[in-house]
């Protein structure tokens, strides 16, 4: 694992392979625990329209999304407590943003072939001085980069497997999103998609 970002994209800083085969495979047996305990479920969005991505949440709280708005809660909607987020995931944490302080979430993000995500910002924290970080896994998606307000040029590139990302500093309120996948451009997860992890400061 390279401590060193591959490439800085408007200020997202892209570690590109940052975790080999085996780290990512191991990743995976973790979150199959996470999802086990609290299950992937498809939230809708304030509009009253279903999401077209999976979710699942570890860590104190939970990423969600129903008619009322987006926002943090601290139970999966069965009612169950989240589980711990993974050390597998905390010590990616550690190795890229150096901070002792924690995520207090751990949004597991899951796309089947044609689902999305549209450019939008990461505010709902109370602290906009902790970096966001996503880690990717399966298959290829491609994230659009844009503006700290809406509209204006944006920029994409594909992020793979084993790519970890990390929005800090300027870069924070950045719109940003996920336009598609690539179908079968990995061969991590039996069944194909992609699993994104996004780990974000809450309180």
């Amino acid at each position: 694992m390279s401590t060193a970002p591959s490439l800085t994209l408007r200020g997202v800083e892209i570690y590109q392979h940052f975790l080999d085969r085996a780290a990512q495979q191991a990743l995976v047996d973790d979150l199959r625990a996470v999802q086990r305990a609290a299950p992937l479920f498809s939230p809708e969005t304030r509009f009253g329209q279903k999401m077209s991505v999976q979710m699942t949440s570890a860590g104190k709280y939970g990423w969600f999304s129903d008619r009322r708005g987006y926002r943090y809660e601290r139970r999966h909607p069965s009612g169950v407590d989240w589980p711990p987020i993974p050390e597998s995931v905390l010590a990616i944490w550690r190795a890229v943003t150096g901070l002792d302080r924690l995520p207090d979430c751990c949004l597991v993000n899951f796309y089947r072939e044609g689902a999305r995500m549209g450019l939008h910002q990461d505010r709902d924290e109370a602290d906009f001085g902790y970096p966001v970080l996503s880690v990717s896994l399966g298959d290829d998606g491609l994230f659009r980069i844009g503006n700290e307000t809406r509209g204006g040029k944006t920029e994409s590139i594909w992020l793979q497997s084993g790519d970890v990302a990390v929005m800090g500093g300027a870069a924070r309120l950045l719109h940003h999103g996920v336009d598609r996948i690539r179908p079968g451009s990995s061969t991590l997860l039996a069944q194909g998609g992609r699993i994104n992890l996004t780990c974000r400061v809450v309180d």
